[in-house]
């Protein structure tokens, strides 16, 4: 069953797919319940030659029973789950770890801008490095991502890191991860935002630590060249 799940390759992801198969076992064994006692029932007490059907008015507690009982046990497994469910939404949303590196996501009509701060470690400065749809991190490192969208509802969502946000236009929506293993891993839009939400794919290459800092450095030579040129 594993396989229904892309690889996890986020320090959190384990705690997510957790929270994923426990709800799922626990559905699928009251599916399976209901359902054999409903074909159980319908074969038990099915017509037969000369057995009149009983008139049940469900007003003893023995008939009251049937119907609260099994109202009692999912109010206590909904309990039990949103218990569960608690613990890893505050060990995720809680109190983010201090970031290695705050990139800003920006969602628009139909793909993702992405923009590092440059050599001066600052935002909404000259030397800022944007990079249309494609997000580059290192490895082992917090990378908090400060989202926003300029037009509609977007969805950040990045299946290898068990991590999804929507983004809305007017706000600032901070997410974080730390990826485990170097590589390249989609990031699809899951929001419908409009005739070309099926186009606005992205990719999250991971990297070690040595190949972020090379590529780092080849891009921000790239925008100092190409802001050089402007100036002539």
């Amino acid at each position: 069953m594993s396989s229904w799940l892309p690889r996890n390759v986020s320090t959190f992801g384990g705690d997510v797919d957790g929270i994923f198969w426990l709800i799922f076992y626990m559905t699928a064994a009251w599916f399976v319940l209901t359902e054999g006692l409903i074909v159980y029932f319908a074969f038990r007490f099915r017509r037969r030659v000369g057995r009149r059907a009983a008139y049940v008015t469900g007003s003893g507690w023995k008939q009251l029973s049937w119907v609260l009982v099994p109202v009692a046990v999912v109010i206590v497994l909904d309990v039990f789950l949103d218990l569960r469910g608690a613990e890893v939404w505050a060990r995720i949303k809680g109190q983010p770890p201090p970031p290695a590196l705050v990139v800003r996501g920006t969602g628009k009509q139909f793909n993702w801008e992405f923009t590092f701060p440059g050599r001066d470690g600052s935002f909404d400065t000259p030397d800022d490095l944007h990079v249309e749809n494609n997000l580059h991190v290192p490895a082992g490192k917090v990378i908090h991502v400060v989202l926003t969208s300029k037009d509609v509802i977007h969805s950040f969502f990045l299946p290898h890191l068990r991590l999804k946000q929507d983004v809305v236009p007017g706000r600032q929506i901070t997410v974080w991860f730390e990826a485990t293993q170097p590589g390249e891993y989609e990031i699809p839009c899951a929001e419908l935002c409009g005739f070309g939400h099926s186009g606005m794919k992205g990719m999250l290459y991971v990297h070690t630590q040595q190949d972020f800092d090379k590529w780092l450095a080849e891009r921000l030579a790239e925008t100092d060249a190409l802001a050089a040129r402007k100036q002539r």
